[in-house]
């Protein structure tokens, strides 16, 4: 099997931890979907990747999936999974959530409404478990060794969690089909994952750059924030949601002449970043 993540390392010590937990784009071959191979890129944060890469010459370490978030989603609990997609009974209590309920739990059951990934009853147990022995507790302990690095050297972390989100909600997004977003959703658990001091920065520095920034609305940061946030011990960690069409084309999932543009200011971002952090 593919690498289940990559990491880059600046030069120097790293300053910032970034991940992408949802850019993957490595299809392993025992995966298999109902869905069309086009309309199934869509679940994708595509090239969310390749829009951060060069912060890394600003002192981030950057940690990106290879797999795709609709063989397993690295940002929801290991328990959080829709039983009905299973051909058998888990062997353990399950805990799904609202995110299982709305076919986006740790195996994604719709690419987007309407358009289911897998047939229904179709994974084993033993898939599953596999998928998470293989990506999921994988791609965790990497996030946490290098969160653990920086905060040892530094004293303290901040790390940024990156997504980018669909242009309008629908029916499996909190706000609602057809709801309008902003550029950019900065959320940090309504101040539980980050100090106050490092969200106001992302936010400032986004509005300079003229975009329209939402804080925790409607999204207030998913289980990667949650979990590592922990600013009383130091380590500090915000949730970038990117409106896809500042650089796609949503439909081909193509880049658009705006993802240059973009990818230059989200490394000003990473720069702003890395010069104030602790």
């Amino acid at each position: 099997m593919t690498s289940p993540f990559t990491i880059t390392r600046p030069s120097g010590a790293a300053r910032l931890v970034f991940d992408s937990p949802h850019s993957g784009r490595t299809y392993p071959p025992s995966f298999v979907s109902i869905a069309p191979p086009n309309e199934l890129r869509w679940a994708e944060d595509a090239y969310v990747d390749e829009l951060i890469a060069p912060a890394v010459e600003q002192g981030a370490v950057l940690l990106c999936a290879s797999l795709p978030r609709s063989y397993i989603d690295l940002n929801r609990t290991a328990t959080d999974i829709d039983a009905e997609l299973l051909s058998e009974p888990w062997p353990a209590p399950l805990t799904p959530s609202d995110k299982t309920a709305r076919g986006l739990g740790l195996v994604r059951r719709f690419v987007v409404p309407g358009v289911p990934i897998y047939a229904p009853r179709s994974l084993s147990v033993r898939d599953v478990q596999a998928r998470i022995r293989e990506v999921y507790e994988p791609y965790h302990a990497a996030l946490d060794k290098l969160i653990a690095e920086v905060r040892g050297t530094r004293g303290a972390v901040w790390h940024v969690n990156w997504h980018s989100m669909k242009s309008t909600g629908n029916a499996m997004t909190p706000d609602g089909a057809g709801a309008a977003r902003a550029d950019f959703v900065v959320s940090d658990r309504d101040g539980a994952s980050a100090a106050p001091a490092m969200t106001a920065l992302i936010v400032e520095s986004l509005t300079a750059m003229g975009y329209r920034v939402s804080v925790n609305t409607p999204y207030k940061g998913g289980h990667i924030v949650q979990r590592l946030g922990r600013p009383a011990d130091g380590a500090h960690s915000v949730q970038i949601e990117i409106r896809r069409n500042l650089y796609l084309d949503e439909a081909t999932v193509t880049r658009t002449a705006g993802f240059g543009a973009l990818r230059d200011n989200l490394t000003r971002l990473a720069r702003a970043l890395a010069e104030a952090a602790p």
